[in-house]
């Protein structure tokens, strides 16, 4: 089973591809989608479209996990990641490809074993799971990885 993990942004959208083979994940392909700035709010949606498009159509993966997106401080912001979020649904429904979503707990707990841990020890377990020679930056990145092997952990698929 190919997972293909986002960390939706209007700015930035973390990705990552992760592959099971004889039984263990094995990283295939992870990266970050950045837009301009300067670019009004629409542009960038359909940038973020266009590029999450084209990744599910050069890597082919068979379901896409996202982090469910919780907002408490900045309200225009999050209408922003949730639109991001909406465009890459979008371009997964287009694909055909099925979205299975996350909570952080439930993300946290299937990579470190614990709930509540720091996002420093979701990397570093994301690092160690995926056998990467670092930790991937930015931030973005990782969380995407991350969301990715709680899919797969909660799909019965064995990591390391």
């Amino acid at each position: 089973m190919k997972i293909l993990g986002v960390d939706p942004g209007y700015g930035r959208v973390g990705f990552g591809v992760v592959d099971r083979r004889g039984g263990v994940l094995v990283p295939l392909r992870h990266g970050v989608i950045e837009t301009s700035a300067k670019l009004d709010l629409p542009a960038r949606l359909k940038q973020v479209h266009d590029s999450v498009a084209a990744l599910i159509e050069s890597d082919e993966p068979d379901c896409l996990a996202t982090e469910r997106l919780l907002f408490a401080a900045n309200r225009t912001t999050g209408i922003g990641v949730a639109s991001a979020l909406g465009v890459v649904l979008l371009a997964a429904a287009e694909r055909s490809v099925p979205w299975t979503e996350y909570t952080p707990p439930q993300v946290k707990l299937a990579v470190t074993g614990s709930g509540r841990a720091a996002k420093s020890q979701v990397q570093f377990m994301v690092t160690r799971l995926l056998r990467l020679q670092e930790c991937p930056k930015p931030d973005d990145v990782a969380d995407a990885l991350a969301v990715a092997i709680c899919h797969a952990l909660r799909a019965g698929i064995p990591t390391p």
